[in-house]
C-alpha cells in the first residue's frame, strides 16, 4: 500500500528535468488528450444511464406492487350492483389502502389511444374497471380472489404481476447495460493511453539510450513517461467530464412525477457528485496502463 501511494505521488511530483524526456507536444499529447476527454465524456452519460435505469426500475416496481385493478364483466343490468357489492368487500379487506370505480370518461381516455377519442362505451362491452391501492403492508391477493369469486361472480383481479416483473427486469438489464459501457469505456482509455505510450517510448528510443549511459535507471526514465501521461489523462477527462454534465443539464426534464424514462435521464441530489469521480479514475487507468506500457517497453530496450 505504502509502496502505491509513493508511485501516485510521484506521478503527480513535478520534476522539470525529468518532464525533459517526454517531449511536451506532438501526437500523442493530443491524442491522449482527446481520448481521455472524450471517454469521459461518454462515462458521464453511461453513469447518468446506469442512475436512471435503477430509478425507473425502483418507481415501476413499487408503483405497480402497491397497485391492482378488479374488471366487473357482467351483464349490463348486472354492472352496476356487482361494481358496488365489490367496492364494499374492498372496503373491508385488509391491505388496501383505497378502492374507486373508474369513471366512464376515464375509461374512455384509457382507450383513446387504441379507439380515438369520443368513443362512446355504450355502445361496446366494455368492463367496468376498478382501481385498487394497496397499503404499504399489502393485500391478500389469493384470498380476496377466493371472496370475489363466491360473491361478485363477474369480477376479475388483477395485481399486475405479470406487467412488472418484465418492466422491472428489462430496467434492471438497462441498469446493467450502463455498467458495463462505464467498463467497456474504462478498457478503451487504458487501450488507448497503451497505445500512446508504446509510440511515445518507441520515437524516444535513442534518447532513453542515452540516458541510460549516463546513469538513468528505468524507473526514473519510466516515471517520466507516466506522470506525463497521467496528467495528460487527468486533464482531458475533467474537461470531458464537465462538458458532459452540461450536456446532462440540459436534457429535457419531465419532473418527478414524469412516467417517459428519457425525461428521468440525468442525476438528482448527491448522484451529481459522482461525475467527480471519473477524472481520477482516468488517471489512475492511465497511471496502470502507462506503467505496464513502459515496464514492457523499456525491457525490450535493453
Amino acid at each position: 500500500m505504502r509502496g502505491a501511494l509513493e508511485n501516485i505521488r510521484r506521478a503527480f511530483h513535478s520534476d522539470a528535468q525529468a518532464d525533459r524526456v517526454v517531449p511536451p507536444s506532438g501526437f500523442t499529447a493530443q491524442l491522449i488528450l482527446f481520448a481521455a476527454g472524450a471517454m469521459a465524456f461518454l462515462a458521464v452519460f453511461a453513469l447518468a444511464l446506469s442512475l436512471a435505469s435503477g430509478r425507473l426500475a425502483e418507481r415501476w416496481g413499487e408503483e405497480l406492487a402497491r397497485s391492482a385493478t378488479i374488471r366487473i364483466a357482467a351483464p349490463s343490468d348486472q354492472r352496476q350492483a356487482q361494481t358496488e357489492a365489490a367496492l364494499r368487500i374492498l372496503e373491508t379487506t385488509r391491505g388496501i389502502a383505497q378502492a374507486r370505480a373508474l369513471s366512464d370518461d376515464e375509461q374512455a381516455a384509457l382507450l383513446a389511444p387504441w379507439f380515438g377519442e369520443g368513443l362512446e362505451l355504450a355502445a361496446l362491452p366494455v368492463p367496468r374497471l376498478i382501481e385498487v391501492i394497496e397499503t404499504s403492508e399489502g393485500m391478500d391477493a389469493a384470498g380476496l380472489r377466493l371472496r370475489l369469486a363466491a360473491e361478485v361472480p363477474g369480477a376479475v383481479l388483477d395485481d399486475h404481476s405479470r406487467w412488472r416483473a418484465p418492466l422491472v427486469k428489462a430496467a434492471s438489464r438497462l441498469r446493467l447495460l450502463g455498467w458495463a459501457a462505464i467498463i467497456l469505456i474504462a478498457a478503451v482509455t487504458a487501450a488507448m493511453v497503451t497505445l500512446a505510450a508504446n509510440a511515445a517510448l518507441a520515437a524516444n528510443a535513442q534518447l532513453i539510450a542515452v540516458l541510460r549511459l549516463v546513469g538513468a535507471k528505468d524507473d526514473y526514465i519510466a516515471h517520466a513517461f507516466i506522470r506525463r501521461f497521467t496528467l495528460r489523462a487527468l486533464i482531458g477527462a475533467a474537461v470531458g467530464m464537465v462538458l458532459g454534465m452540461i450536456a446532462v443539464i440540459f436534457l429535457p426534464s419531465g419532473g418527478d412525477d414524469a412516467a417517459s424514462f428519457l425525461t428521468g435521464l440525468g442525476f438528482q441530489g448527491l448522484h451529481w457528485l459522482l461525475p467527480l469521480l471519473i477524472p481520477p479514475l482516468a488517471a489512475a487507468v492511465a497511471f496502470a496502463a502507462t506503467r505496464m506500457a513502459a515496464k514492457r517497453t523499456l525491457e525490450g530496450l535493453s
